[in-house]
């Protein structure tokens, strides 16, 4: 019943996926012919996070060569409707903003040219005029009264507020011997795929219809959600995925405001139009994982056992409540007492809008916020009551032979033996020497701790699960919502050749290798003799809301309607072989390529010549055998009923278990924590793939890696996103990632046609909370118990490692940054007169040649320039209108410069002090220091570009003035010596 992963027999079979792209022959949005005369877009987006929209001039961007297009909110508005919103509140989601901006990054224009160089070139000019607004970006401060309100239609930020009540928790906490809680935030985070978004949109007007190819994944739920906001019915929508996608981890649902918004353009342009995502954008204006505030409080007896949970979670989804949130918050509510049997449970639930992007899908899906806060309190309760974690976790598991087990809140899981797994984990993953490794590590003086987590991994979701954030009247009202369904066809050519068709969007797993593992097992062929298309078209195949990629279902729902349909096929060849050969058809065998019988099989026929017989001569077959070349099974789930009037759900399918331990040791000096050992063990049911399991199993490690260690969408206090490059967010790669214990044991689902439960996010649920708790056990030693917030980075945990040395008396200290501000100084030694540098600086004729990027600086008063300069951070080049405002002026010797920028990539603002101090005969010593505040696009490119582009900007700038001052030969001695003391701009 438990195995080890690397001790398996066989990892399963090859993928058919991979030659194509170890080749670089992988065939992806952008690599996609488009139709004639396609225009591409580029998207002028807000820099504030929260500001008013007073004027959008596109007049000198619409007259530029090869533009074909620009459209705005009141053009998309003239053919299109908003967004429909997750849940009836009165709000609107537009997909391009109309009036206001809600967040850094929200679209405002959108430019069709000829090639994306140009669109990119004409945002430079448009004109946008701003009126800032104070902004919220802390989900408890926007429920304040007096917080700044998103919504003209709502009283306040609050988009819902649900409770539930299961069981009898009041009195769990009044008779409870012990009370514990614990308060978290868990930070914004999102999965990052290696393919951004991609969207090729075409209207037709003649049809009235639209065609969209797009990496959407997926759920097809979103489907006529796309369709009544193009305001068509939806047999004028095909949606077309491609046959790869790079990625996605969820992320990719999130394409589909964009796949509207093109579609509209297109529309209004009477062109196909194509736009392909830039990383910036992705990481600062697609979609994020929630952030989420929990308080979690457990009635507890003096054992540890858990008798209630009281559950208050806050929910920031961001500017907008936009479907299918807030399906992050809810999707788990089946699964909040995860692997524990736990009786009495009380929830409260609010859905929050901040200034920040909207959230939507990512890999865990509501997961790791849930299980950072429980896994966190049975750390607490082990810690308050003086017992083994392990001890804690053990005496809370669902029993064996409890299952199917009935949770409180409704969900039901379908089988487990959690225990066994426990004990499993605890023997083969070689817990007691992970024990001895810590007490050796603390004798000697070092931090070092061990954590651990219980999961429930819930796949397969109810599509009514959802609408347990209405109330039970609302719920009436709308309709009964529920079960899961997912589609497959199966079709044999005249030939006997064999095609799949997948309702799943597949990003890199390996479903066309799994599906033809599937029916060549039933059909007895060769694996290669089966082909699997995983190209989706709303249009030609088969489908509902339910299909896609999501929620960890392919395995469970996806593989299993293959295998339906392979059956029924399989059944239909058999009745007509055994016509042929004078067998029964429960005699009838398929291996090898051939179809005979059990008892003789001698007497048979190649799998070929009987699946052909139909298109061959029909005439022949059996009476009533139905179609035996095409199969389309559709696969449902009578599990998955709608709420109920107590607000019972049963969110979820099917429910793997994760059961992780690991070891941690943080060093003293550096702060940074380092993963000695970490064992995983999963109960995923029955495994289809080996060798695809495992590698669900490590990137779902590697993303929760990356949450509890690297990963955080960070924003200034101004809601400038300050985490676009990856220089900022900072994603694990191999060498971060430790080596992976992986253990299995197998209890199959019965409610699934093969068995399988999902595997997919399990780790990202468990990893991030067991390296906190072994991150917390580490620390103990020096501060007891502690409240850890994600990511764990050095700096965070230097607050628990004691005073940091002091710094050598001949080393500065370094000025700190406040927010995403850049702040420096520095000096120059220039061969001129200060009143020859001086004249140049007054004349803006002058500082027109030497300002780097500079197209015109116009003096507007004698104190006042603007300049209209192009300017490059990183991957970020746009063109800025700067004023600059002279202020206590001492010439020639000094001033104090002010100035603000603004542009289509983003806004800031700063101040500078310069000095001319004479030394010697013939040469100024130039001193300069500066601090500036920058937003919008610009900001998002990351702290360490900013830093590097400052010094090249200045660079560039006095090697300029210093030719312009003291002749060529002087300024190449300058440019010399700045090359040697540079080093102190920051």
């Amino acid at each position: 019943m438990a195995s080890k992963s690397a001790d398996m027999a066989a990892v399963g079979a090859e993928r058919v996926e991979d030659a194509a792209l170890l080749t670089g022959r992988g065939r992806f949005t952008d690599d996609l012919p488009v139709p004639t005369m396609c225009v591409h877009a580029a998207i002028l987006r807000s820099p504030h996070a929260h500001a008013s929209l007073r004027s959008v001039d596109t007049s000198v961007a619409r007259a530029m060569p090869g533009v074909r297009a620009i459209i705005t909110g009141d053009d998309y508005a003239s053919i299109a409707a908003p967004l429909m919103v997750g849940v009836k509140i009165p709000i609107e989601c537009w997909p391009i903003a109309r009036d206001k901006v809600r967040y850094s990054g929200e679209p405002v224009a959108v430019v069709l040219a000829d090639n994306r160089y140009l669109a990119e070139d004409a945002l430079d000019r448009i004109v946008v005029e701003y009126d800032t607004l104070e902004p919220v970006l802390d989900p408890l401060a926007a429920l304040n009264a007096d917080a700044p309100q998103l919504h003209a239609g709502l009283s306040g930020n609050l988009g819902a507020d649900r409770s539930f009540r299961y069981g009898d928790p009041e009195s769990a906490f009044d008779t409870a011997e012990r009370t514990v809680d614990i308060t978290i935030r868990y930070p914004r985070n999102s999965c990052t795929p290696i393919e951004t978004y991609g969207v090729v949109a075409e209207w037709d007007p003649h049809g009235e219809a639209f065609d969209v190819l797009a990496n959407f994944q997926g759920p097809f739920s979103i489907h006529p959600v796309i369709a009544r906001a193009l305001n068509v019915p939806g047999n004028r929508l095909r949606l077309r995925t491609p046959e790869e996608s790079g990625g996605s981890f969820g992320v990719k649902q999130g394409v589909f405001p964009y796949i509207v918004l093109m579609a509209a353009c297109a529309r209004l342009a009477g062109r196909p139009v194509k736009w392909v995502e830039d990383r910036l954008e992705h990481l600062s204006a697609s979609v994020s994982a929630t952030n989420r505030v929990t308080t979690l409080r457990a009635a507890v007896t003096g054992e540890g056992r858990v008798t209630a949970l009281d559950w208050d979670q806050v929910e920031d989804v961001g500017a907008y409540l936009r479907a299918p949130e807030p399906a992050t918050l809810y999707r788990m509510h089946g699964n909040l007492c995860g692997a524990y049997d736990i009786a009495n449970l009380a929830v409260r639930n609010r859905i929050v809008m901040t200034n920040k992007t909207p959230t939507g899908l990512n890999r865990g899906f509501g997961g790791p916020q849930v299980y950072f806060a429980l896994e966190r309190l049975m750390a607490r309760i082990a810690h308050e009551l003086s017992l083994d974690p392990v001890e804690v976790i053990r005496r809370n598991l669902i029993a064996a032979d409890a299952f199917p087990h009935r949770t409180a809140s409704g969900a039901t899981y379908d089988s487990g033996n959690y225990q066994f797994a426990l004990e499993t984990a605890l023997a083969q993953g070689g817990y007691d020497a992970l024990l001895e490794a810590r007490a050796a590590a603390r004798a000697e003086g070092r931090l070092y701790g061990i954590g651990l987590a219980a999961a429930v991994e819930p796949s397969v979701s109810n599509m009514g699960y959802l609408s347990i954030a209405l109330t039970p009247q609302e719920r009436a009202k709308a309709g009964p919502k529920n079960g899961a369904q997912s589609a497959a066809t199966i079709a044999i050519d005249p030939v006997g050749s064999v095609t799949v068709q997948l309702d799943s969007v597949p990003q890199g797993q390996g479903h066309r290798t799994v599906a033809a593992q599937v029916v060549a097992d039933v059909f007895g062929l060769e694996h290669a003799q089966v082909r699997v298309l995983a190209a989706m078209d709303t249009a030609r195949d088969a489908w509902s809301i339910a299909a896609g990629n999501y929620a960890s279902r392919f395995a469970a729902a996806s593989a299993g309607a293959v295998r339906i349909a392979a059956d029924r096929l399989r059944d239909r060849l058999a009745r007509i072989a055994a016509a042929r050969i004078n067998a029964r058809p429960e005699d009838i065998r398929f291996a090898g390529g051939r179809v005979f019988a059990a008892g003789n099989p001698e007497a048979g026929l190649a799998f070929s010549r009987v699946a052909s017989a139909a298109h061959w001569a029909p005439g022949t077959l059996p009476e009533g055998i139905g179609n035996p070349v095409r199969e389309t099974a559709v696969w449902t789930a009578p599990e998955l009923t709608a709420p109920t009037e107590a607000d019972g759900i049963n969110s979820s399918l099917c429910h793997a278990f994760i059961l992780d331990f690991c070891g941690v040791e943080i060093d003293r000096m550096t702060g940074e924590a380092r993963i000695d050992r970490y064992v995983t063990t999963h109960d995923c049911g029955t495994i289809l793939h080996p060798g695809m399991v495992e590698g669900q199993i490590r990137g779902a490690f590697a993303h929760g890696v990356g949450a509890a260690l690297y990963e955080e969408y960070a924003y200034d206090d101004a809601g400038a996103f300050l985490a676009g490059t990856f220089a900022d967010y900072p994603v694990p790669t191999i060498h971060e990632i430790p080596e992976l214990d992986i253990l299995h044991i197998c209890t199959p689902s019965p409610l699934t046609p093969l068995g399988a439960k999902g595997v997919g996010e399990g780790n990202c649920m468990s990893t991030p909370v067991c390296i906190a708790n072994a991150v917390a056990d580490a620390v103990a030693p020096l501060c007891g118990w502690t409240d850890l917030t994600l990511p764990l980075k050095p700096a965070r945990l230097a607050a628990y490692l004691g005073d940091e040395p002091a710094a050598p008396l001949d080393v500065a200290t370094k000025p700190k940054p406040q927010g995403r501000g850049l702040t420096g100084k520095g000096e120059a030694r220039v061969e001129a007169q200060p009143q020859a540098i001086w004249d140049i600086l007054m004349d803006a004729d002058q500082l027109a040649a030497i300002i780097p990027g500079a197209h015109d600086v116009r003096k507007l008063s004698p104190m006042r320039f603007l300049a209209d300069v192009t300017l490059g951070v990183g991957p970020v080049k746009g063109r800025y209108r700067v004023e600059v405002a002279l202020s206590e002026l001492d010439p020639p010797h000094g001033a104090t410069l002010s100035g603000k920028a603004n542009g289509a990539l983003g806004s800031g603002e700063g101040m500078g002090y310069l000095t001319l101090t004479p030394e010697g005969e013939g040469t100024t010593v130039i001193g300069y220091s500066y601090e500036a505040q920058l937003g919008g696009k610009v900001a998002s490119v990351g702290g360490r570009l900013l830093d590097g582009a400052a010094r090249i900007v200045i660079g560039q700038f006095f090697t300029a003035l210093g030719r312009k001052a003291g002749g060529a030969s002087a300024a190449n001695r300058f440019g010399a010596r700045l090359k040697a003391v540079f080093g102190g701009a920051r």
